[in-house]
Formats: C-alpha cells, sequence, structure tokens
C-alpha cells in the first residue's frame, strides 16, 4: 500500500515570548518532522505572533502533530490549511552577477516576474520577488545561468481564501493549569 506524502501548512497563533519558537520546533524534531520552511511574525492579536510551518507528511501524522502542538502551554490555535484554498506567498532576494553585457537580460527576466531590482552595484543586481513557490524556483531556475552569488528567502506565509479563518481567536490567550 503506497502512503501519500503531502505538503502541509501548518499556522500556529503563539503567545509572543522568548522560547516558543524553541518548544514548537523541539516538537517537530521529537516526531521525526523536518520542517521544510518556517515564518513568524506578529499576528493581528497584541502579545501573539503567527507562525506559518510548512512540512512533508500523511495527512494522518500532521494531524498528530497538529493536536500535538494545540496541547503546548504557548499555543493558542493550530490549522493544517492543506484541504483548505489557500492564497500562499515566499519572498526571496537574489543577488546575481550582472556584467554590462548581460545586465539588460536579466532586467527583462526581472520585468517577466514583476520582481524588482533592489540593489544595484557595479558588478552585480540584487532583485526583489514575491509568489508562490513555483514562480519563485522558476525565477531562480532562469537566474542561475547568470551566476547568482547570494540568496535569502523566506518561509511560506499563507491566508486562507474568502473571509473565514481558521484562527480567530475572540478571547486573550489562553493559560492551562494556571500558568501564563
Amino acid at each position: 500500500m503506497l502512503v501519500s506524502t503531502e505538503k502541509h501548512i501548518l499556522v500556529a497563533l503563539v503567545v509572543d515570548r522568548p522560547g516558543v519558537m524553541s518548544r514548537v520546533s523541539s516538537l517537530f524534531r521529537r516526531r521525526g518532522f523536518n520542517i521544510e520552511k518556517i515564518a513568524v511574525g506578529a499576528a493581528e492579536t497584541p502579545h501573539l505572533s503567527r507562525m506559518t510551518i510548512q512540512v512533508l507528511g500523511t495527512q494522518a501524522r500532521v494531524e498528530q502533530v497538529r493536536k500535538q502542538l494545540e496541547k503546548l502551554v504557548d499555543v493558542v490555535k493550530v490549522a493544517d490549511l492543506y484541504d483548505d484554498s489557500v492564497v500562499a506567498r515566499e519572498l526571496a532576494l537574489v543577488r546575481v552577477k550582472a556584467t554590462s553585457e548581460r545586465r539588460s537580460e536579466i532586467i527583462q527576466i526581472t520585468n517577466v516576474f514583476r520582481a524588482s531590482i533592489v540593489d544595484v552595484s557595479g558588478d552585480s543586481l540584487a532583485i526583489e520577488i514575491t509568489g508562490d513557490e513555483e514562480k519563485i524556483d522558476s525565477f531562480l531556475g532562469l537566474l542561475r545561468g547568470y551566476n547568482i552569488k547570494e540568496i535569502a528567502r523566506t518561509g511560506v506565509i499563507a491566508l486562507t481564501r474568502g473571509g473565514a479563518s481558521p484562527l480567530v481567536v475572540h478571547r486573550g490567550p489562553r493559560t492551562k493549569k494556571g500558568k501564563e
């Protein structure tokens, strides 16, 4: 029997305090999951952060980890956006060697992908691109022939399409067993 391993995007609202990211990543490590991508930033609710974690796994294994995440004291709510219709984006900054002979070609590729040149030097260009994983991978694939010097890439961030969010919180951060 073939077990399907799929890409899952887990989104968690967590209390914004030191050590939370370490505890979350430790849970994944103990369960044998490799976090492919992770992004953390402020949430719409004060004192909460939004963690977006991309992992590969079967639906059953990812659901097991999701439930265990919800048990962590600093985790307010967790959703697996695997089955939902989502808007997912990443950001990449790419520094590419740009000789005067090849600079116009790189600028054309940048324009086709609706990317932006954010820094210019005598021998290189720094380019910012946002989009889904496939768009960024395609862009990087085309730039490989131009000698990429450096890549900085964020993790995926995602929202569900439409008006309803699985992470809406109508109260302050929860506490467990008298802990804050």
